[in-house]
């Protein structure tokens, strides 16, 4: 199960906002790297100058291309997960086409004797009474457990970098609102990670063996309240502290029309994320660390590198 450098390593997903980073970490260890993808086009400025990643185009959601991307491939990352369109009344496919992509990759990686795969989901239990969109993430990693290679599951809650749906979110409305009415939920715990705490682990498990075949929470160095954390990131940034007051009638639907009218994230995105508001996601053990040493990065510190790698939005000159 030992993972060598000249054995060919498959990322799903890799124009996203996870992928397209760990694509680049990946490449600093010489890791020789086959990207499955739709449109060749959306990764064509990732691979510049690195004539030795294949691409290969395909559609996860009928299978097309999968056997030919996965024939005598080692390891792959499967980080493909959808959160509904642009309008909320697509959210009910999403969870639906998740999962037949899940068992799509995990027949085919069968039959092409793939030996390992790692997944970055979601934390959560069936037994919390999960949203929808965190019983998808936890559906998809049973499909993926269920297979011949054997699974590395990461399951994180929001992730702290640019260009993630969560932190965009966070980061429209926290730079834009100075008073904010929210849901009864605000008050819910979550365990928010960097994102390159995340790659790391990412990494740290395709060069640990040992990580093969098991389930990990990752998360970062803070618990805190949705509403600690939107004031943590108005501190981190310099601005005023935030009014925040709980709204009970404020249902995950109005939430979601209300964000899609305050920032750049859809209400068909927007939805799915509320209401996983309801839901504490924070890791329950932090077995991980046996296995992949990572310094995890403090919440504020996370918000600034992740701001820092903005390139417009609120509070970005010339926006």
């Amino acid at each position: 199960m030992r993972f060598s450098s000249d054995e060919r390593v498959l990322i799903l997903g890799a124009s996203g906002f996870v992928g397209s980073r760990l694509l680049s970490e990946l490449l600093k260890i010489n890791v020789k790297l086959r990207l499955f993808v739709r449109d060749k086009a959306k990764v064509a400025d990732l691979i510049i100058d690195h004539n030795d990643i294949e691409i290969f185009q395909g559609d996860l959601l009928s299978g097309r291309g999968l056997k030919e991307a996965l024939r005598g491939v080692h390891s792959s990352y499967y980080l493909v997960h959808s959160m509904g369109g642009k309008s909320i009344f697509k959210n009910t496919e999403y969870a639906e086409k998740d999962k037949i992509c899940a068992r799509n990759f995990i027949s085919t990686a069968n039959e092409e004797g793939l030996k390992r795969v790692i997944y970055l989901g979601a934390l959560g239990d069936e037994n919390d009474e999960l949203s929808e969109h965190l019983k998808s993430r936890l559906e998809v990693a049973d499909i993926l457990t269920s297979g011949k290679p054997a699974a590395t599951i990461l399951r994180a809650a929001i992730i702290i970098g640019a260009g993630g749906a969560s932190f965009e979110m966070l980061r429209y409305l926290d730079e834009r609102l100075p008073v904010m009415a929210c849901p009864k939920w605000i008050d819910t715990r979550i365990q928010p990670i960097a994102l390159r705490d995340v790659l790391s682990y990412l990494v740290g498990c395709l060069v640990s063996p040992d990580t093969a075949g098991k389930t990990f929470d990752i998360g970062g160095p803070e618990i805190m309240t949705y509403r600690e954390m939107m004031q943590a990131y108005a501190e981190a940034r310099g601005l005023p502290k935030r009014i925040i007051f709980q709204v009970p009638f404020l249902t995950p639907l109005l939430s979601a029309y209300w964000v899609d009218l305050i920032t750049p994230v859809p209400s068909g995105i927007a939805h799915p994320l509320i209401e996983g508001l309801r839901n504490d996601v924070v890791c329950k053990d932090n077995s991980i660390d046996r296995y992949v040493s990572v310094k995890k990065t403090p919440f504020r510190e996370a918000v600034k590198i992740a701001f820092s790698e903005e390139k417009d939005g609120p509070g970005i000159t010339g926006f």
